[in-house]
């Protein structure tokens, strides 16, 4: 194995250790201000939302099926379905206008 990549495990081991242990030392306290704790409660699903969206409407060759997937999951969602059925309707969606385009 080359040398750099021990360096680069080491710094990779180095920054996440930091990430975690940082904020530990430095909020001992609860934490009562309601806009940092809406902010952190909420930071989970931006990140996800930012990584799953453009991987919806780039995974198909086209982003119109994708794209008409993610509308349609998200009507889906807003009127109750579970996690299941909408991914399941949303593969559909995207199989059926594959085929038409």
């Amino acid at each position: 194995m080359n040398h750099n990549a021990y360096i680069y495990i080491f710094t990779a081991a180095i920054v996440s250790y930091l990430i975690r242990v940082i904020p530990l030392t430095i909020f001992r306290k609860p934490i009562k201000n309601r806009f940092i704790k809406s902010f952190l409660y909420y930071v989970p699903y931006v990140t996800l939302a930012i990584m799953t969206f453009p991987a919806i409407i780039q995974t198909t060759e086209s982003y119109i099926p994708g794209l008409i997937a993610l509308i349609v999951g998200i009507i889906i969602s807003y009127f109750g379905a579970g996690l299941f059925p909408v991914a399941c309707v949303c593969c559909a969606i995207v199989f059926i206008t594959e085929l038409f385009i």
